[in-house]
Order: structure tokens, then sequence, then C-alpha cells
């Protein structure tokens, strides 16, 4: 699909706003900023006069259409961009905001072609990187570095070393004592460096988990919305623009709830998944920081001054100082895992399954976990980091689904996921689609933890005792790839539980896997017959 402006121009509150703010662009020294940098907290925002300053925005159909995103998602990240024009305009910077139907280089060549070279942050995103480095190497773009991360390579190499394989626990330590963060005297407050063992506690409906807060109109996101609406209309996903946080202040008012009504409780049900609560006391901000329209380092601050808990404390600076910093490192230092794959397709498990038609929203699969969960996210655009590895990932990677397609759709589905956060998630952890690399084995598991963390099998049509086939699909998994896992030492035990399984159950176990496989494949749903025809020989 061709973006093309409607015939009859429509009255944009945006432009007409924008009009009305936008200062004089003579004699201004201009920056292009891209779209996940909307904040003045870092880079040349920050330190220079906004008076000296422009900054070039790009809007681009060819973006939206390079992959078929929830439409959340581009609500979200195209109002957020919009308001900080808005927001730069009023401040005293001149904005220059383009919309080009060809993408973002185009759109900056033909800027810096008029108006000389432009200066930027580097992009996060890989992908935008390549399709910026042409300009980079012809001296129109010149890159500075990109000041919202809190760590460096220096900090990565101490921590992992300059090859793999590379372990979160040992960069997060060095972090901590490089920064003094959570330190006393050199040690860990509270005697140790990571809680996380002591935030894995069911949640039982107390304490009750808090209602999210509802975000007012807006002009500019009404505008968006319908932008959306008729331009990606063809895109999955509800567009709820009551659940957007597209102002500073709705950032202001998602950020305090997260503070005080999610934080508090966070550390011990970091890990518990519920029918009824979604979101638990998770923050939700993780949209809003990808986009920097909070920045790491403000939101690690906050939580650090507040009496909080510690293992609710710890359990969050582990994810923003050392997960979420962990993760671009490994990205970056695999250029995208391209050295391991070209393709930045690896499957150290030799997955290659095609992603069943369910996960797209589809016939349900007849496993209560796994439709709750897809519903979520085509609902909202998110689930939380254990829906993804436990459930989303969990399934896909018994199935042998292909680490790339799972990759690719959590890329499409969620809200806050781009190259260099969803590629190491999911390829590297969720799937161990990259082997060793980064994670010490992979995260699979049956029936009982998923019973243990959550009430998904209330209701569900296959009984965890009888019917459920998770259980029969984990010890297949195992077995299927014993050689490949018989030297992890973490998967000894396991894989000595499997070993011990009699050969008829074994051969039940992969009836039952293939059953499944080609029943999700024909987008039908897994029925407790259908489980007890396969389990009979």
């Amino acid at each position: 699909m061709t973006f093309r402006p409607p015939s009859t121009p429509i009255p944009s509150p945006f432009r007409s706003r924008l009009r009305e703010l936008n200062p004089d662009p003579t004699g201004r020294r201009w920056v292009f900023v891209p779209y996940d940098q909307l904040t003045d907290q870092i880079g040349p925002l920050a330190r220079e006069d906004p008076s000296t300053l422009g900054i070039v925005l790009v809007e681009t159909p060819a973006k939206g259409r390079r992959r078929p995103y929830h439409k959340q998602k581009l609500a979200l990240l195209l109002a957020n961009l919009r308001h900080f024009a808005l927001e730069q305009a009023a401040r005293g910077v001149a904005i220059h905001h383009v919309v080009h139907p060809d993408g973002y280089a185009p759109a900056l060549a033909a800027w810096a072609a008029e108006h000389g070279p432009l200066r930027m942050m580097e992009p996060a995103e890989r992908e935008l990187r390549v399709e910026l480095a042409p300009l980079v190497k012809e001296g129109q773009l010149v890159v500075l570095p990109h000041e919202g991360w809190l760590t460096t390579s220096d900090d990565f190499e101490r921590g992992c070393g300059a090859s793999p394989p590379w372990r979160m626990d040992a960069f997060y330590r060095q972090v901590r004592r490089r920064t003094g963060i959570l330190m006393e005297g050199g040690k860990p407050v509270g005697g140790k460096f990571s809680f996380d063992a002591d935030n894995r506690q069911p949640w039982k409906g107390d304490p009750p988990a808090p209602p999210l807060p509802v975000f007012p109109d807006d002009p500019i996101k009404d505008e968006v919305v319908q932008l959306v609406e008729t331009h990606f209309g063809d895109h999955p996903g509800i567009l709820d623009p009551a659940a957007l946080p597209v102002t500073l202040a709705d950032m202001e008012l998602l950020w305090a709830w997260g503070l005080s009504e999610a934080l508090p409780h966070f550390g011990p049900y970091e890990d518990a998944m519920a029918l009824e609560a979604r979101t638990l006391f998770h923050t939700r901000i993780s949209a809003l920081l990808n986009l920097h329209r909070i920045t790491p380092a403000r939101a690690l601050a906050d939580v650090v001054r507040l009496p909080l808990p510690l293992s609710s404390q710890e359990g969050f600076v582990r994810q923003i100082l050392g997960w979420r910093e962990f993760v671009n490192h490994v990205h970056r230092a695999t250029d995208g895992f391209r050295t391991l794959d070209p393709e930045g397709a690896p499957s150290a498990l030799g997955a290659r399954a095609p992603l069943p038609p369910t996960f797209w929203g589809g016939t349900p699969s007849g496993m209560h976990c796994l439709d709750t969960v897809v519903t979520s996210v085509w609902e909202e655009g998110y689930s939380h980091h254990i829906t993804r590895l436990m459930i989303l990932s969990n399934l896909a990677t018994l199935l042998d689904v292909s680490p790339r397609e799972l990759t690719d759709w959590f890329w499409v589905a969620y809200t806050d996921a781009y190259d260099w956060v969803v590629e190491p998630n999911v390829l590297g952890m969720g799937t161990f689609g990259t082997g060793e690399l980064m994670t010490t084995k992979p995260y699979v598991s049956g029936t009982p933890y998923i019973r243990k963390m959550s009430n998904y099998c209330d209701g569900c049509a296959l009984d965890p005792e009888t019917s459920c086939p998770i259980s029969d699909l984990y010890w297949a998994f195992l077995n299927r790839h014993r050689q490949k896992l018989e030297d992890n030492l973490r998967m000894r035990l396991p894989l000595a539980s499997a070993a011990k399984r009699s050969e008829a159950r074994q051969a039940s176990d992969a009836r039952v896997t293939h059953m499944v496989q080609h029943t999700l494949a024909e987008g039908k749903p897994v029925t407790a017959a259908l489980v007890q025809a396969a389990r009979t020989p």
C-alpha cells in the first residue's frame, strides 16, 4: 500500500498547533531526532540553547508498512513523536516535521542536500543505523554517541569478557560496583546482588492488583488514531486511545502510578501470572522507556531514592541497569546475531516449524494459557515478561517453532519491541536460538510450572491432570534435543528425569507433540479427545 494524502486537505490539529508554536528557523543548528529518542534530557537538546537549535522529525509510511505492526504500537509512536515536536517548539526549538513515503534516508538526504549536514545521536535500532549508513558515510549525517544508555562497552567487556558466552549476572555485578547503585561499603545492599530467587511467589489475589490508569482525550492523539485506522487499518490489534500515554503529563501519570501502586508489591510477584490481572505489579513503563519519553536514568534514580521493599527495588534495578543494558550490548557485539547467522536467524536446536496461526489471533489453540496471553497481546500490545518467556516462548520452543518467526511476531505485536531488545530476548533467551551465547539453558517447562505460577488452568477445556499436553511437549522436547543439550550442566537433572520415562511414555510424548504441531498448523484447537487419542498406541 502506498501512502497518498487525501485529495481534500483535512484540518490537522497537529499542524495547526505546530504553526502557532514553531519559531523562526533561520540560523539554526539542525539535529535529526530518531523516533525512539523523544526527549530533551540527553544529547544536544539537553545542553544547547533551544533558540539556536532546530530538529528534523520524520514520519514515513514505509516504516509502518515494513511489518504488520500492532495498530496500538503505531499510534503510540506517532502520537508521542508529534507531542514531542510541539513540546520542543514551545521551548523555542525550530521544528521541521516531514512525512516521506519512502523512508528516513530519502527524507534526510533531501534535507541535507538543501541545508547541509545534520547531527544525530546514534540510533538504537540496528535497522535504522543500516538505512542511514550511506548518509553517514557521505558526511550528510554526523553521528554523536547515544546518551540514553547507562553503561558502556567497557562495562560489558569487564563484566562479561571480550567473547561469548556472556552472562548478565556478571555484567550486572560489574555495573553495580562501578555505579555504586544499591551498594554500601563496596557490598550490595541486603547482602546479595540479586533477589531473583525471592521474586517467584504466585499471586492469590492479595494484595489486590491496582487498576490501570486511563489517559485523557487529546486532539493530537485522536488525529493519529484516525490516521492509523485509515492507512494501517488492515494491521492487527485493537486500538484503544484511552490506554495510550502520549504527552509528558501522561507519562508522569503512568510513572506515578507505577511508583506508588505497582512497585511496592512488584518484587515477590514479579513472575506471577493471573487471568484477572494481566499487569499485576509491573509498571508498564517499557514502551515509553524505549522511546525515551522517560529516560532510563530518570526511572532508575526515582526507584533508588524511594523507600521501596528491597526485593522490589532491586528487581526493577536489575531489569533496567542489568538486563536492558545487557541485551543491547549483546545485540551490538553480534551485529544483531549476524555473526552467528548472516540472516540473523540462528537456531541452535534446529527449530524450523512455522509459527501457528493461533498466535495471530485466529482459532484458539485450546490451551487456555496460550489463548489468554495471545488475546491480551492483540488487545493491548502488551503482556509482562514471564508471560512472554514462560507461555509464548516456552510453548513455541517446545513445538520447535522457528526462533526467527517468533521473534518477528514479538517485534510486530508488542508496543515496546525494537530490534535491539526483542531479538536478544526472543532469539537469545526465549527460544535458546543462540544456544549458550547469552543464557545458560532453554527456558522451558511443563504444566506444573504454569499451574504453580498462574491460574490459567482455571476454566481450560484441557484438564491439567489428565489432558493438558504441555508436559508431554516438555518431555518430548528434552528427549528430542538430548544430544545437543547433554553437555549443559543445568540440563542434566531434567534430562535424567526424561530418560527415566519408559519407551512407551517417550513414544506417547512424541505422538502428542506431532499431533499438537499439526493441529495448530491447520488452525484448529487441541482437544482432550485428540490428546487422549495421541497417547494411545
